[in-house]
């Protein structure tokens, strides 16, 4: 001990005294030259990540776009399916398409028999009518009779509101002019033609 009455703070000094008081609280060494490279390396490539994504958005803003790259992107190549049902539904090709699948499958929606008469020409997509051309004017009668009963069977497979309304037509006479002069009058075969 010191004449103070504190203990010898040298080395070697009261070793009782030393076990009585709190130790002191070491100061942090110094970082060593690992540890200021590590510190130095990290802020290196936070200022680099910074600079990277700074140029990136000055060449999108430029270019008006990203650049292919070796991560995934809208720009990939796709499946076939997936391609077209992608092109489906950005170009709104949804209602066109599915009345494209009804004129391909006409038979198995409507009948076999109603479809040897009567086949699908156009579909107006503004108006939502569906044009179908029938072989004599008695299935064409027919047909309007059974409009109806064919649009809500269309919008069950298409979805509601797609065909609100089915114009039926029927035969076309087949041109009987041959030539430049003809008789008046004269119409040619009228037998389911009319």
């Amino acid at each position: 001990m010191t004449g103070t009455g504190r203990p010898d703070p040298r080395p070697g000094g009261d070793a009782a005294g030393a076990a009585d008081r709190p130790a002191a609280p070491e100061a942090s060494p110094k970082p060593s030259g690992v540890d200021l490279a590590r510190v130095a390396l990290r802020a290196a490539r936070e200022q680099a990540r910074a600079r990277g994504a700074a140029a990136q958005r000055k060449r999108e803003a430029r270019v008006g776009g990203l650049r292919s790259g070796a991560r995934r992107d809208g720009r990939d190549p796709l499946p076939l399916g997936a391609a077209i049902e992608r092109l489906k539904t950005e170009r709104g090709w949804e209602m066109p398409m599915a009345v494209g699948g009804v004129m391909g499958r006409w038979p198995e929606l409507v009948g076999p028999d109603l479809a040897r008469h009567c086949v699908p020409q156009s579909y107006d997509e503004q108006a939502r009518v569906l044009s179908v051309r029938c072989d004599s004017t008695a299935w064409a009668t027919q047909v309007r009779l059974l409009a109806p009963q064919l649009v809500a069977r269309l919008n069950a497979d298409l979805g509601q509101g797609t065909v609100k309304l089915i114009k039926v037509r029927g035969p076309e006479a087949p041109d009987t002019r041959h030539g430049p002069l003809r008789a008046p009058g004269s119409r040619g075969p009228g037998d389911t033609y009319g």
